[in-house]
């Protein structure tokens, strides 16, 4: 297993957590000098914030222990594509590098989020690395979704 597949597995154990809430199951570290320094998952729904996204709060928490909203030579690691948000957060952060498991068509693209962490009109662009244990990643979405249609109440037909 390589370092990213390493990672992104640590990034997957988060988002199982997340699943096991009830929360949409993404998870996300933090990694510096081979080291997770900070590790989210999704609590949208058990905080009612739209920004409890993981990509969010492991940016947060990161800040936090290495005492500086700069993570200068951090990779972030996260299951799903980011979303615009969290793609901006990444620049405004300074992370240095992205690496992300599934991409989501539907709610994102590739395309999108390079226009935002690679846009040579910003003052900080990432590199980025994505489909690290891909398959893995979505089948975790999938598997959550469909759990969730499957105990939907059938509709009232009148």
């Amino acid at each position: 297993m390589d370092e990213h597949e390493r990672f992104m597995a640590e990034a997957l154990k988060e988002a199982r957590v997340a699943a096991r809430l009830g929360e949409v199951p993404v998870g996300a570290v933090v990694v510096r000098d081979g080291e997770i320094v900070a590790r989210a998952h999704n609590l949208r729904e058990t905080r009612n914030d739209a920004t409890a996204h993981a990509e969010i709060l492991a940016i947060r928490q990161a800040g936090e222990r290495l005492g500086s909203w700069r993570l200068v030579g951090c990779t972030l690691y996260v299951t799903v594509e980011p979303c615009p948000m969290c793609a901006g957060a990444l620049v405004q952060a300074r992370v240095d590098h992205l690496v992300y498991g599934a991409s989501d068509p539907k709610a994102w693209a590739d395309r999108n989020l390079l226009e935002i962490v690679q846009n040579p009109g910003l003052n900080h662009r990432l590199r980025v690395t994505g489909g690290v244990l891909a398959e893995e990643a979505a089948a975790i979405m999938r598997s959550f979704f469909r759990s969730r249609r499957s105990c939907r109440e059938p509709a009232d037909p009148l």
